[in-house]
This record gives C-alpha cells, structure tokens and sequence, in this order.
C-alpha cells in the first residue's frame, strides 16, 4: 500500500485510535487478513468469520511486525476501531485509488474472469506496472484488499468484479471507480440466485454505467458476438470499443484455428493493424479472452505488435484453471476443477477434444471428469443432461460423473445420445473416480478433471498426479 500514517487512516475510515503511542506512525507494508501474511509495517484487518475470529490474532501481528489492527473492538494492541470492518477497508481503498491516481480497469461476466484478468495483466505488465486481482478474490473484500496492494509505482490496477445479484457491482464500482470497463459475457452462472439472464445482465450492466464520460476518459468494452452484452452500449456514457469474431468488432480475430497440441492460434486484428497471435493456453474459448485483453491494452497505448506477443508468451497465473500437466508416463492431466457452469463446461469439453485428436492418433483416450454445477435453480438437471449429451457428440472417449443427483444427470444424457456400453459411468464421490482411473489409464490418455469449487474435484486431479509421479513432473 502507499504509505499512509496511522492517524490518516483512522480519519479516512472513521475509527478510533486504541492503544497507538505514536499516531505518526505509518503502515508501510500491505493490508492483510491472514496473520500469515503480516510483515513488518502491515495493517492487520480482523474479520469475524463463522469459524475463526481475527481479533484473536491480534497480539500475534503486532509481534510480527504489523503497525496496527482494523478491528471492531479494542484489542489491547494498537488498533483502528470501526463499527464496520468490511466498510471501512472500502472507504481506505476508495481513498488509496483516488490518491494514486492509477487507470483503474475493470471487468465482470459469467464466465471466463479470471483467466482474462490474468491476460490483460500480462500484457499490460509489459506496458507499465501493473497490480492485479490475484485468483478470484473478486468480492467486497477481496476488491478493496487487492486495490490496497498498488503502490506509488503502480500504473495500471486490474480489479475482477465478481456478483450474485443486482447492486453488487454497483457497490464495488463505488469503492474503486473504473476508467476502464469490461463485460465478457452473460451466460448461465448463479442463474439460480439471479432468476434468469435478463437480471444478470441488469447487474453486469452496472459496470458500464459506473463509467465516466468519453469527455472524461471512459471506455467501455464490450463483447460484439453476445447481444446482451452488446445491447450495454446504451447504457454508458463512455466510448464503446466492441471485441469478437463479428466483421463489426473493432478489435477481432480471424483465421482462427487450434494447433495439433489445442492451442489457439489467430490473426488479431485492431483498429492500428493487425498481427498473429498463437497462445500457450488451452482451448479455443481463450480466443474471445484474449480479444477482449487485446482491446483494452489497445486503447491504453500499445501496440498490435506488443499486444500479440504479450499474448502469444502469456500464461495461467491463477490455479486449477486448464492446468495441463503431463505425467512421466504420458497420461496428461487437465485440472480445471475451480468452477463450472455450462458455458465454461461446453469450453473446456470442446479443448479436451480438441487435444484428445493427437492423443487418439497414438492410441491414447480422451477422459472427462466431471461433477455438479452449481446455482442452477430450475435449469439444473437439463444444463446437467445437455453437457453429458456434448461430450458423446464431441467423441470424448470416456465420462466419469461424479457425485448425487446432477451427476447422474450428466451420465444420462450420455447414455441418451448414444453412450449405452462403456463409455460413460456414475460414481459416488471422488475416491471411487480416483480408483477408477488408477486402474483404467495408460500412456497417451488425457484427462479433464471439472465441476463447480463446492464439488472438490481438484483433489481427483491431484492424486492422479501423485499417482504418476515417479519421475519428475513437467506442467506446461
């Protein structure tokens, strides 16, 4: 964080010194919840969780090195009193945003956040110093946390919106105004909390709105090929800057292919000039990613050259998201077990697909694991019958459903478009998915492992891995 005295951040949150003998003193480090993570000069936040409460670790902090605690009560440490903790660590990183005067971008959709935000974060590193949303902490307390990590170098600050109802983009927007705003998409995730698409593009929405003007430097970039996302246009004051595969995109790709491997490959065209990408990631779903980072490393200064190869050398910076990891033996593990919906469930079935082409030509197996997705409500179990039908049509070799009932779903949908012998089977939990595979894999297979986070499926990809490591392995 920039540094800031104790007694400023006591005025900007409206707290309480307790226990400070020298108000002057500054916090120099960065604002942290877990006491794991205090160095000397942090500012400890203590949040009450249903298991573990902050406080506790108060007198553990300072030892640390932390300059002071945000807490809700006194702590017999020096400590920020506030009645809010969760208000008052917003209005420190409405403060700090405001004071650093960084291109704050941001971005939300239903799918496909994280791995776009950790793009533009690659490319824009390039550019300038940059400060990123790390995984998916997207929230009304992992958004202020990140904002407060910039420093007085930090040029670009690239904050994930994450929401599950109208108003909570609006609320994170107010906390750290963006000049800079990117909507991927409106598809199907927490569908059963918002009660269908048209409210989830009510609230993706929000962040466009949050804009400033054209006059004042806004920018709102927009997914061309998604006509809720589209129709947004008219509710920003920005400019409007479309991405896609459509011939009305300003920033698009053509010529798009996957290499042997199902790595993506394209021509990126901007409004500048135009130049070939080919990606380290997986799947073809990354195209759309990569355009929409394309479009805003353009309109902050760089060049179609840049951009490419930004592209082209970019990795996954954030865990269990298409992490391709090749055993010793030449079983390739696919762990994308960090969530699923059917959007991002048909995506990474089509990659597994498009790998499985050169395994199959060796003799290897193409195998999907899969489990629930989650907040579905009413379109739940025919989501679930659609994506076990997609992986028959697109000739996965072998379905492995895991878990209750949308599980068995999935399963039956297979069976229903033509999986009647072998090639798809229900299990009950991970374990039997585990000994399953133990005993049926061999050199050449690939294996997606994906379901939502609450299922747990990494733990399946996990021991896979460890199963096959008895030599070095090499992830890629």
């Amino acid at each position: 964080m920039i540094a800031l005295s104790l007694a400023e951040i006591a005025a900007v949150v409206g707290g309480q010194t307790y226990d400070i003998p020298d108000p002057s003193v500054q916090v120099t480090g960065p604002v942290v919840r877990d006491s794991r993570e205090v160095v000397p000069g942090s500012l400890f936040v203590a949040f009450v969780g249903e298991r573990v409460d902050g406080h506790d670790f108060a007198h553990a902090v300072v030892e640390a090195g932390a300059a002071a605690v945000l807490a809700s009560r006194p702590v017999g440490v020096p400590a920020i009193v506030v009645e809010d903790v969760q208000a008052a660590i917003g209005a420190l990183a409405r403060h700090v945003v405001h004071k650093l005067g960084a291109t704050l971008v941001a971005l939300t959709g239903s799918a496909g956040k994280t791995s776009t935000k950790d793009l533009i974060a690659q490319v824009l590193q390039r550019h300038a110093p940059t400060v990123w949303t790390p995984g998916s902490l997207n929230n009304e307390i992992g958004l202020p946390l990140t904002a407060l990590s910039a420093t007085e170098d930090t040029r670009f600050l690239v904050l994930e919106m994450g929401a599950r109802g109208i108003g909570h983009i609006r609320y994170l927007t107010d906390l750290t105004p963006p000049r800079i705003g990117l909507v991927l998409n409106v598809g199907s995730a927490h569908i059963g909390e918002f009660g269908g698409r048209e409210q989830i593009a009510q609230a993706k929405g929000e962040l466009v709105e949050a804009l400033p003007s054209e006059q004042d430097g806004g920018v709102a970039v927009l997914n061309a090929d998604d006509p809720l996302v589209r129709a947004m246009a008219s509710r920003t004051k920005a400019k409007v800057v479309y991405f896609g595969e459509s011939d009305e995109a300003d920033v698009r790709a053509e010529n798009v292919r996957l290499t042997d491997s199902g790595q993506p490959a394209f021509s990126l065209h901007t409004p500048s000039g135009c130049s070939d990408v080919t990606m380290r990631l997986y799947g073809e779903h990354h195209v759309s990613n990569a355009l929409a980072a394309a479009a805003v490393a353009h309109e902050l200064g760089m060049s179609v050259e840049e951009i490419a190869t930004a592209l082209s050398e970019a990795g996954s910076l954030s865990r269990w998201r298409m992490e391709v990891t090749e055993r010793p033996d030449g079983v390739t593990i696919v762990n994308d077990a960090y969530n699923a919906n059917p959007e991002s469930m048909r995506a990474a079935l089509r990659a597994l697909a498009a790998m499985g082409k050169a395994a199959q030509a060796q003799g290897g197996r193409t195998w999907a694991v899969l489990g629930k997705m989650a907040e579905l409500g009413d379109e739940a179990l025919a989501e679930h019958d659609a994506v076990g039908r997609l992986a028959v049509r697109l000739n996965v070799g072998k379905l492995v459903a895991v878990g209750g009932r949308e599980a068995a779903w999935l399963q039956l949908g297979a069976y229903n478009e033509g999986s009647w012998g072998e090639e798809s089977v229900h299990v009950s939990d991970a374990q039997a998915a585990v000994d399953l595979l133990r005993s049926e894999l061999r050199p050449g297979d690939v294996v997606l492992v994906k379901a939502s986070r609450s299922v747990g499926l990494e733990s399946v990809a996990q021991a896979l891995l460890e199963s096959g490591a008895e030599g070095e392995v090499v992830a890629r």
